[in-house]
């Protein structure tokens, strides 16, 4: 599978917003958002006409890239969001916020989408007392996640559970900090994403 190995920063200044992309760095002075708000490369502060097309494609762009999915993850994760019932757009951010990798950073085990795919394929979390290492495994209400006894004392998990506090933890989510565990209170709902997106768009797009 292709992987980007850029840097990430120019992920958020160019979709114009923080995807919060390297964990504690986007919330401190060093965030290259903050300093260079503008389009990365030569002509990034240059003002352009952008289609109704082009405001698609950067939306579609801006969501793939906050969730940390290739082209062809987030296509197979829209094809199943057309499939349910209810509507598509929602459908579409209520299983990207359910993956197991966004859903231990949520909790505030990991301090990035991308820190939180690292350590489930390394296995270092059990779902309901089972090791799960697939990112992309949807969690369920009542689903109880934790982290495995040996990898509670790696210091990337206590920087993050330290740093939660600023974050906050979904009202969907329950964390035991003092336990290295959470629970899954119920199924995500649109109102629990708080970043501007307009997943309309990203329909409108795959529908032409």
């Amino acid at each position: 599978m292709s992987r980007y190995r850029g840097s990430v920063c120019r992920m958020c200044r160019r979709e114009n917003m923080k995807l919060f992309l390297k964990g504690d760095r986007c919330f401190s002075d060093k965030c290259s958002f903050d300093r260079r708000p503008y389009a990365p490369g030569q002509h990034g502060q240059r003002r352009s006409k952008v289609s109704d097309y082009g405001i698609q494609l950067r939306e579609k762009q801006k969501v793939k890239r906050l969730y940390g999915l290739s082209e062809k993850q987030f296509r197979l994760t829209f094809s199943k969001a057309e499939q349910k019932k209810g509507i598509t757009g929602v459908n579409l951010l209520m299983h990207l916020e359910s993956r197991l990798d966004n859903v231990v950073y949520r909790m505030g085990f990991v301090n990035s989408r991308t820190q939180g795919r690292h350590f489930v394929r390394h296995n270092h979390f059990i779902v309901n007392g089972i090791r799960v290492n697939i990112p992309s495994y949807v969690v369920k209400a009542g689903d109880v996640i934790e982290i495995r006894e040996k990898s509670r004392k790696v210091q990337a998990v206590s920087d993050a559970m330290d740093a939660v506090v600023r974050r906050g933890v979904p009202q969907w989510l329950e964390l035991d900090k003092d336990g290295f565990k959470g629970t899954v209170k119920s199924a995500p709902v649109r109102e629990d994403i708080t970043l501007p997106i307009q997943e309309q768009l990203i329909v409108e797009l795959y529908s032409k």
